[in-house]
C-alpha cells in the first residue's frame, strides 16, 4: 500500500538549475527579506546559478512573472511566501516543463507541508541546489486551477470572513470559526461524479487534491497527490455536541473514521450549489456559478522536493 507521504513516480535527474526565478512576497512571514535575499544570492553564487528576483505588489503580478519567465527562461521558479504566493506561481507553471520550488514563509503553508518541504527556512533553501523533481496532479474548477484544497460550506465562509478582516494569524481564524460555528446551518448539495452520486446536506464539501489544511487539520489523510484522482470530502450534518469529536479526528488523521463523514473518489464531478454557498479555491474566496465542474489534470505540475533519505546517503 502506498503511503500518503509518497509520490510514486519515476525519478527525474537531479541537475542544479542554471537559472532560477524567485517570486518573493515581501509581506509574508516575519523574516528579514533583505537578509533572505542575501542568503539566496550566496547559495546561487556558490553553485553558479543565475538568479532573478521578483517582489509581488498585488497589481499585475501574473503578467510580470510571465514576462520574466519568457525573458530569462528559468529552469525553476521558486515561490517565496505563503499559500497565496505558492498557488499564484503554481497556476502559471501548470502544463509547462518548469518546476515549482517553495520556500514557505506563510502561517499555513498547506501545500509545502503535504509535499514534506522543510518549514525551516534554512533547510528549505537547500532545495535550490539539492532536490528531486516530481509531477503532481492539479484540478480545474470551472476553468480556474486548484493545486491544494478548495471547499464550500463552513470553512469557506470562515476563509471569506478572515480575508475581509484586518487581523491575521491562527488566533483570529479560530475566533471567527467559533463565532460562525454557533449559528451555521448545513446547506443542501447535489454531487454527481464519474463513479457515484450524493444528494443531501453537508457542513463542508472539500475538493481535495492533497491531505491537510495549513492549520494541520487533515481532511483527506489518505489522499495521494499524483494518483490521477481527487477526493470530495463531505462532513454531513451533525449534532453541535459532536463538533469537538470531529475536530479531534481532523487533527489526528482519523476523520475518515467519523460516522458524519463521507468521501467520493473520482476523476471528474459536478457540484450543484443551489443555495449559493460561498467557496474558496486554495484559500482565496471566489464566486462561481451554481454548477461547479471539477476535473483532474494528471501530473500536470512539476514540483521540487527534498531528496529521499536513501539518496542522501
Amino acid at each position: 500500500m502506498v503511503s500518503k507521504h509518497e509520490i510514486p513516480v519515476k525519478k527525474m535527474e537531479n541537475e542544479v538549475p542554471h537559472t532560477i526565478l524567485f517570486v518573493i512576497n515581501p509581506i509574508a512571514g516575519d523574516i528579514d527579506k533583505e537578509a533572505l535575499e542575501e542568503e539566496i544570492e550566496t547559495i546561487c553564487r556558490e553553485h553558479n546559478i543565475t538568479h532573478v528576483f521578483y517582489k509581488t505588489t498585488g497589481e499585475e503580478d501574473d503578467a510580470a512573472i510571465k514576462k520574466l519567465i519568457a525573458e530569462h527562461k528559468p529552469e525553476a521558479v521558486f515561490a517565496v511566501g505563503g499559500d497565496g504566493t505558492v498557488s499564484q506561481v503554481a497556476a502559471l507553471l501548470i502544463d509547462t516543463s518548469t518546476p515549482l520550488g517553495i520556500i514557505p514563509l506563510g502561517s499555513g503553508n498547506g501545500l509545502s507541508k503535504d509535499l514534506h518541504i522543510p518549514q525551516d527556512t534554512e533547510n528549505a533553501l537547500e532545495l535550490i541546489h539539492r532536490h528531486v523533481v516530481r509531477n503532481i496532479d492539479t484540478l480545474d474548477i470551472n476553468g480556474q486551477p486548484s493545486i491544494h484544497l478548495s471547499d464550500l460550506g463552513f470553512n469557506a465562509l470562515v476563509v471569506k470572513r478572515f480575508s475581509e478582516g484586518e487581523t491575521r494569524g491562527p488566533g483570529s481564524y479560530a475566533w471567527i470559526a467559533l463565532q460562525e460555528y454557533l449559528s451555521y446551518e448545513p446547506k443542501f448539495y447535489t454531487i454527481e461524479t464519474d463513479t457515484e452520486r450524493f444528494e443531501g446536506e453537508a457542513f463542508m464539501v472539500t475538493i481535495a487534491n492533497a491531505n491537510a489544511f495549513g492549520s494541520n487539520a487533515a481532511i483527506n489523510p489518505t489522499g495521494i497527490l499524483n494518483d490521477g484522482r481527487f477526493e470530495i470530502c463531505l462532513i454531513e450534518r451533525f449534532p453541535k455536541a459532536a463538533g469537538l469529536g470531529i475536530l479531534y479526528k481532523l487533527y489526528t488523521d482519523s476523520i475518515d473514521d467519523s460516522v458524519y463523514t463521507r468521501k467520493l473518489t473520482c476523476r471528474s464531478a459536478i457540484i450543484h450549489n443551489a443555495e449559493h454557498e460561498v467557496m474558496h479555491i486554495d484559500g482565496e474566496p471566489v464566486k462561481l456559478s451554481d454548477e461547479i465542474r471539477v476535473k483532474i489534470k494528471p501530473k500536470s505540475l512539476k514540483v521540487i522536493l527534498p531528496q529521499p533519505e536513501a539518496e542522501n546517503e
